[in-house]
């Protein structure tokens, strides 16, 4: 059972995960390096335990301690029990869902391990907005795709903004990075997988025709907000679809453009 420790001291060194969490730069740096990332939410709090992730500690508010008492009663970690007022000291923000857990990460698989078996794989280039992130996997999720390769550059999934937009989604797809770019697009097309790139421009062929659901094993390239895919991940495709606009739009946000394209690539597919 956990230590139930009531803190009241902001600079308490044992809260030292939880510190200063709305310094994007300063977490960018410190989590991955220490090997943390932090959870928020019950529901995520929740799902990061059961996907395996070994937890830390939990920092809660009072009227949470009965809340998670089945969690705080399974784990040998400590709870850090604090007022909503020193929550906000910590964190730098109101803390609204009242339960944080700091959860030590596990060593990412290589991309070739998830190319072995996964048939429907996103590919993010340089996507580096973390909400953006969180939104993509959690379409992924939800909508059957059954891995996720990020470009060197891509924001860190495990970014708290991103765990909390995809409701803890990014524990459900096995994800990768590759190492180089675009030339880690290479082993993708040699692990037998077609290489769509969605992108807006004209000369790109509608999702309906290219009819995606219908391939065998098929690798979605998505760009980032704005710019798009590069010019050398467009060069790298085997081909380039788009999603029929309409009224004058010319685009969608690269989260709503995903889910689309995820329910294109994987309605009707082929039982594995």
């Amino acid at each position: 059972m956990a230590d139930l420790i009531t803190v009241e001291d902001p600079d308490d060194p044992r809260l030292r995960d939880y510190t200063g969490l709305t310094d994007v730069e300063l977490r960018r740096k410190r989590e991955p390096a220490e090997g943390l990332f932090i959870a928020e939410g019950e529901k995520v709090v929740r799902r990061a335990k059961d996907a395996g992730y070994e937890m830390r500690s939990m920092l809660l508010s009072a009227k949470w301690v009965d809340v998670m008492r089945d969690v705080i009663d399974e784990l040998p970690a400590p709870v850090y029990v604090v007022s909503p007022e020193l929550a906000e000291q910590v964190t730098g923000y109101h803390v609204h869902r009242g339960a944080l857990a700091s959860m030590q990460r596990k060593p990412l698989p290589a991309a070739a391990e998830l190319l072995r078996t996964a048939r429907r794989v996103v590919v993010m280039e340089s996507v580096n907005d973390h909400t953006n992130i969180g939104a993509i996997f959690r379409s992924a999720a939800a909508l059957g795709m059954d891995a996720v390769l990020l470009s060197p550059d891509c924001a860190d999934p495990l970014y708290r903004r991103s765990v909390k937009v995809s409701m803890g989604a990014v524990f459900s797809v096995p994800y990768a990075r590759l190492d180089t770019w675009p030339k880690g697009l290479e082993s993708v097309r040699e692990a037998g997988l077609t290489l769509l790139a969605l992108t807006p421009d004209e000369k790109a062929r509608p999702l309906d025709e290219a009819a995606p659901h219908r391939m065998d094993r098929v690798a979605l390239m998505l760009g980032a907000e704005g710019d798009g895919l590069s010019r050398q991940a467009l060069v790298a495709a085997d081909e380039w679809v788009r999603i029929p606009m309409s009224h004058g739009v010319d685009s969608l946000n690269v989260g709503a453009a995903a889910a689309v394209a995820f329910y294109a690539v994987t309605t009707g597919r082929p039982t594995p």
